[in-house]
């Protein structure tokens, strides 16, 4: 029996060189996604949400009010539980926006990776820069799915966080050959700017950092990575046949859904999950209008990614993807992590802030 490596913090994880390479993320994902088809990976995901209104009662917290005016707080504690063939894990996350006004980011979050069949705990790890990772692995499963015999492709990304900064990573490293530039957009533009600064020297396509939609018409692939709490773009603004991959909250018109709906294809990494937790605009749209997307979608031809065939003809409907985020891929990024440097005789001492046990 395998002992409990103890908790390893992002430091600690730093220190052994745990490193999140690009490759190895999506090999994780095409993995996870290959045992969801399969019906070897099952998970479900629990979410407790708070009102904001209890947040601003609170005196600390009044001044930075109308600062976060069109940011959602996505204040929130959420549970994803997980379950493969050879691990289980649960993900515990902790998100409020307000946190960045403290330096802190806006979510943490702590993975237990647990043996499958005993269901005993073999580690405890920072999640945080996993859980952005994982998220940026929808981007380039999508461009392998959709674009992997394309060329000359430009990108619209709505965003510039830690999930939008390792969406840059994935796309340029796994789209060097077909991708002509990535424009990124922010609220405020600084942190856009930001964000081209840090990653074009290394990105491997163009990026550039851009204060309106002007872009967005000539992008085939268009990512929404956002907190924003309104929608990021017109439908007019976006290319009649992009692939719009939904990775936010409320970001996507209205009426952009309802031309998807009516000719094009829509997508949910999970309808269930995406219904039950009707934060973004997808589930919104059945919400606002008393039914539910569980119910209605498939009637619509709303399908979950795994049915969607592996090569898809891209050229003449448009397609939107919505991700709530599977349990699943944070498992296998998680159990990668956990066998190359994590378990024990993999190099990897239990820290001393948490002594292992048997």
């Amino acid at each position: 029996m395998e002992t409990v490596a103890g908790y390893f913090s992002h430091s600690d994880m730093a220190c052994l060189g745990v490193s999140l390479n690009v490759d190895d993320l999506h090999k994780a994902a095409k993995e996870a996604w290959s045992d969801i088809r399969m019906g070897r990976a099952h998970g479900l995901k629990s979410i407790l949400s708070f009102s904001e209104a209890d947040l601003w009662k609170r005196p600390e917290f009044q001044p930075y009010r109308n600062e976060l005016k069109g940011e959602r707080l996505g204040w929130k504690l959420s549970a994803l539980s997980s379950v493969g063939g050879r691990y289980a894990a649960v993900k515990v996350v902790g998100a409020n926006a307000i946190n960045r006004r403290f330096g802190q980011p806006r979510s943490a979050s702590t993975i237990i990776l647990l043996d499958s069949f005993t269901l005993r705990p073999l580690c405890l790890m920072d999640g945080t820069e996993i859980s952005a990772a994982r998220t940026a692995t929808y981007a380039s499963v999508t461009l392998e799915r959709f674009f992997l015999m394309e060329n000359d492709i430009s990108v619209f990304l709505f965003g510039a966080g830690p999930i939008a900064e390792e969406i840059v990573k994935a796309l340029g490293h796994l789209g060097k050959d077909i991708i002509s530039t990535i424009y990124v957009r922010s609220r405020s533009g600084v942190s856009a700017q930001r964000l081209v600064e840090k990653c074009g020297p290394t990105a491997g396509v163009p990026l550039e950092a851009v204060s309106d939609n002007r872009n967005l018409r000539n992008c085939r692939f268009v990512i929404t990575a956002s907190n924003a709490s309104t929608p990021v773009f017109a439908a007019p603004d976006i290319f009649a046949n992009a692939v719009l991959l939904h990775l936010g909250g409320d970001e996507t018109p209205v009426d952009h859904i309802q031309t998807v709906l009516r000719s094009g294809l829509a997508v949910c990494d999970d309808v269930s999950m995406v219904s039950r937790r009707n934060s973004q605009s997808l589930a919104l749209y059945f919400s606002r209008m008393g039914a539910t997307l569980e119910q209605l979608g498939p009637f619509l031809g709303v399908t979950d990614f795994i049915d969607v065939a592996d090569r898809v003809d891209v050229a003449d409907r448009p397609i939107l993807i919505t991700c709530v985020g599977l349990p699943m891929l944070d498992l296998y990024v998680a159990a990668h992590v956990y066998e190359t440097w994590l378990r024990p005789g993999a190099g990897a001492a239990p820290p001393s802030s948490a002594p292992a046990s048997t």
